[in-house]
């Protein structure tokens, strides 16, 4: 085979990879299904905070320890499937699990729902920075552009199925049969997905010299002393990311005033995913040119937002529900503005050091979530979300000052 018939061997792989990880992603969403099993299972905001602390703060911290280790490695793929069956493996013991959890001790439940909810988490961040590497260098530069289209176009289709079909499960079966059906089903169709993986013909990459463990986290310190930018766009993430915390404490508030059944939560989670999807295409057709930091600014001001809303409109369960299409607006601004920013203060030496180093974006989504559990349980909602929305309104002066190379403020 020649390079040109691996990259579009890899090309084809990488696709139905993407497309049976969408169809699974709103069975184990994070933000309302997972809370929700946690909850129903007994668990408390506290448990709350620390399962939110480990699925948004801490698989983004594991990436500085995942790069460590991956960075100068001739081959990755080994590593990327040995995360992804890991995932694949905690989603099949979870539904397990459930399926007989009704007999359980809650107590055991919620331990067994932390414990393997970390390996997903853990391994995910293991496995995505293998990902990227072997993405970056398996398919032709010039093919990248409709890889990306391709992707996202199937991957829109196959999460507004899922969001569907999970609405159906959950209103339809009860707790807790209803999330061993959904785990099961995630893990069988992530275990598909991970044929796409195993077709990958990797290129190896080659490196003058071997660097240590020591010498790695050394290139990290170096980055972060030396560029200022790097610095300003990690306290920019830290405050913003406090938007993306809060949105599971919005369960544990539904819970505590309206109860929660499983049509309700389907109705949260489809409302969050078509907030997103909306989001998506507006952005599509809409933006001129990537200015991403007019979308970090609609993440900030959306992020600040959702939690004074939440507070006002906790008391009338339909002004309630529009608080899922707003958190699908924060989740979405997100994953185009943070991402798009880190490659345009990053270049094709540094990138794989920047994104380890991004990792410690998260330090703030690890300590609010568990703090957040603490506080509301003794002082309520109200005094939390409030400074929350406020340390998120403060990433306005750190991103003011991050210099993208090639959209300046106010220019094209």
């Amino acid at each position: 085979m020649t390079n040109k018939d691996y990259s579009q061997r890899n090309f084809n792989s990488l696709v139905w990879h993407a497309v049976f990880l969408a169809l699974t992603k709103n069975f184990v969403n994070i933000n309302t299904v997972i809370p929700t099993m946690l909850i129903e299972a007994g668990g408390s905001s506290f448990h709350l905070g620390i399962l939110t602390a480990i699925m948004v703060g801490g698989t983004g911290f594991m990436q500085i320890f995942c790069a460590s280790f991956l960075t100068h490695k001739e081959r990755t793929k080994k590593y990327l499937l040995i995360g992804i069956n890991l995932r694949v493996g905690a989603l099949l013991i979870l539904g397990y699990l459930l399926s007989f959890a009704g007999g359980l001790e809650g107590n055991y439940v919620i331990g067994f729902i932390l414990l393997l909810m970390t390996i997903f988490s853990f391994s995910g961040a293991f496995a995505g920075i293998a990902y990227n590497d072997i993405l970056g260098k398996s398919i032709n530069i010039d093919s990248r552009k409709s890889f990306f289209i391709l992707k996202q176009s199937l991957a829109s289709t196959a999460v507004l199925a899922s969001a569907l079909l999970a609405r159906k499960i959950l209103s339809v079966y009860s707790y807790p049969s209803n999330y061993s059906i959904l785990f099961i089903l995630a893990g069988g169709l992530l275990l598909v997905g991970t044929a796409g993986f195993w077709a990958i013909k990797e290129k190896i990459s080659i490196y003058s010299k071997t660097l240590s463990q020591k010498e790695r986290f050394k290139m990290f310190g170096i980055a972060l002393k030396g560029d200022k930018n790097l610095r300003n766009y990690l306290y920019t993430v830290n405050t913003t990311s406090l938007g993306i915390a809060v949105i599971p404490f919005l369960i544990a508030l539904a819970k505590k005033n309206f109860g929660l059944s499983g049509t309700d939560i389907g109705n949260y989670l489809l409302l969050q995913v078509g907030g997103m999807i909306v989001v998506n295409i507006l952005f599509k057709f809409l933006s001129k040119g990537q200015r991403y930091k007019g979308i970090l600014a609609i993440h900030i001001i959306s992020g600040a937002l959702l939690p004074i809303a939440a507070l006002l409109f906790q008391n009338n369960h339909t002004l309630f529900m529009l608080l899922f299409p707003l958190s699908g607006l924060v989740l979405a601004t997100k994953e185009i503005a943070i991402p798009g920013i880190l490659l345009e203060i990053s270049n094709n030496e540094n990138r794989a050091v920047y994104t380890g180093i991004s990792g410690a974006g998260s330090i703030s989504t690890i300590i609010f979530p568990i703090a957040a559990g603490v506080l509301i349980t003794t002082i309520g909602f109200t005094p939390v979300f409030i400074t929350a929305s406020v340390l998120i309104s403060l990433g306005f002066i750190f991103s003011a000052k991050i210099e993208c190379s090639r959209f300046k403020v106010g220019k094209k």
